[in-house]
């Protein structure tokens, strides 16, 4: 038995997110069905980021358990020949047999992309939200700073979230634009539900001066997702990818 680990990517629009659940079309889903097949053994994988319905990434990890004799590096080569066009594994290898995606020390980064233009670009409609009123980048990046570092991010998550310890390290967070494309670009040791969408919507109510650039400070000691801004919709949202600083 050995457990190999893949970095996998997803245009999410079709998916109800990463998780299998009944009735409905997930990642997961079709990842086990078609490793299952290729295997010959019953697959289940874990996923390091249980990415919500329409959320697209670039890098997502997932591992699983297998007795197959196929060499861990080939496994993505011959998986991607059933897998459907929207899902592609970038890589395949063999990791120790307790490496778990989501109790390892590890870094995510997530991009929140945005169309700031008086017209929506309709190829780009399932990979940006669209935004016609004009944002203030400065205000926006003035306010990202306050997210830096370690906090109680109660605000910034859904109230549907189950974990009980709601702090968190953010490392990095910018705020770039390129002529229409605005690029929240975050990155941190973990994330609560929904908390990159609502950080993006915090942010864009502040690039469009309903919220003031000095209010996070106040939102996070608040505790109170009621102090925050909307949740972002979620075609804007990438998992570009995740790092384990402790993986050889």
């Amino acid at each position: 038995m050995k457990r190999i680990m893949i970095v996998v990517a997803y245009e999410g629009t079709k998916y109800c997110g990463w998780q299998s659940q009944p009735n409905q079309i997930t990642v997961e889903e079709v990842i086990n069905r078609e490793l299952s097949a290729l295997l010959g053994e019953t697959i289940q994988v874990i996923g390091a980021s249980r990415t919500d319905s329409g959320v697209h990434a670039m890098g997502n990890v997932a591992v699983f358990d297998t007795n197959t004799r196929i060499p861990a590096e080939k496994i993505c080569y011959a998986l991607n020949r059933s897998l459907p066009e929207d899902i592609v594994v970038q890589s395949s290898r063999e990791v120790p047999a307790d490496f778990h995606p989501r109790h390892c020390n590890s870094y995510k980064t997530y991009e929140y992309k945005i169309w700031n233009a008086d017209f929506i670009q309709p190829f780009n409609r399932k990979y940006t939200h669209f935004v016609y009123r004009d944002l203030d980048i400065e205000a926006m990046q003035t306010a990202a700073k306050d997210f830096l570092g370690t906090h109680c991010f109660t605000s910034f998550c859904s109230t549907h979230t189950q974990v009980q310890d709601h702090v968190r390290t953010i490392n990095s967070l910018e705020v770039l634009k390129n002529e229409h494309l605005v690029t929240i670009r975050i990155r941190g040791n973990g994330f609560l539900y929904n908390m990159v969408r609502i950080i993006a919507g915090t942010l864009i109510k502040i690039g469009i001066h309903e919220m003031p650039a000095t209010c996070v400070s106040s939102i996070i000691e608040a505790e109170n997702r009621e102090a925050a801004g909307p949740t972002a919709p979620a075609q804007g949202l990438m998992l570009v990818g995740i790092e384990y600083p402790d993986l050889v």
